[in-house]
């Protein structure tokens, strides 16, 4: 398993994360740790490097630290993602919530910001891992826009069944959570999606349904998606796992 989408940086596993790294590198290819926030860059870069072949990490700004985050803010994540590219396998997360963000100039500030990693991912030639809650029209109106058709594109917790023939037409991927064990919505979506633009994530220490979860917890998905699918478990992680190595390009 691969599970492209967790949060290892984060206070939740101070006291045990290299014990958590071990117990996952018995059971898992890889994972991929996203710090969205500007202080933990320093703690996701160093957590890769101590892990190289195991931690692979995604950084940028999450929308909804927007009404904290100023331009010289961006600007300095900007610079420390090109500073640090060779060792960065994508930016993100990135992107638009209204669900917590209400706030019309707020909102106009995430899509400001958002455009400047997607700038940014361009560049670079990144893979762009993208937030999106309740803002989906908007999100893919941006990322079109951009030219981001038939680019490395990464919807972090697809949740729109309105919207994934759009996503699909795109040429990009979704990554599911173990929030499809609870969801008909999600069910429906790993049901319709083709299994070659589908990743396995945790969003870990979150989604840990009343405790911490772990990116062992990509479990969860992977054999929700298989029985939705009717096909067997080993198929979905075969898949999963060279989706997640392709799109990231993971090194063995």
């Amino acid at each position: 398993m691969i599970d492209v989408h967790c949060h290892l940086e984060q206070k939740d596993f101070d006291e045990d994360r290299d014990k958590v790294i071990a117990e996952c590198a018995k059971q898992m290819k890889a994972v991929v740790s996203s710090s969205p926030y500007l202080p933990n860059f320093n703690d996701a870069l160093e957590l890769h490097q101590k892990y190289w072949d195991f931690v692979f990490i995604s950084l940028a700004i999450h929308p909804t630290y927007i009404g904290e985050t100023t331009d010289a803010d961006i600007e300095k994540a900007c610079n420390f993602i090109y500073d640090n590219s060779s060792e960065i396998s994508a930016v993100g997360e990135t992107g638009l919530d209204y669900f917590h963000v209400k706030d019309e100039k707020l909102r106009e500030g995430q899509k400001k910001m958002f455009e400047r990693f997607i700038d940014l991912a361009k560049e670079l030639d990144k893979p762009l891992l993208v937030h999106c809650r309740d803002a989906f029209d908007d999100c893919i109106s941006i990322l079109e826009k951009k030219g981001m058709k038939g680019k490395k594109v990464l919807m972090h917790l697809f949740s729109s069944r309105k919207h994934l023939q759009k996503v699909i037409e795109n040429g990009w991927s979704i990554s599911i959570g173990p929030g499809i064990l609870k969801s008909k919505d999600l069910k429906k979506i790993a049901r319709d999606c083709p299994l070659e633009r589908i990743m396995l994530e945790t969003d870990s220490p979150w989604f840990g349904f009343g405790k911490r979860q772990t990116p062992l917890g990509a479990r969860i998905p992977l054999e929700v998606i298989a029985k939705m699918k009717s096909i067997g478990i080993s198929e979905v992680e075969k898949q999963t796992d060279l989706n997640a190595e392709r799109f990231f390009d993971l090194k063995d």
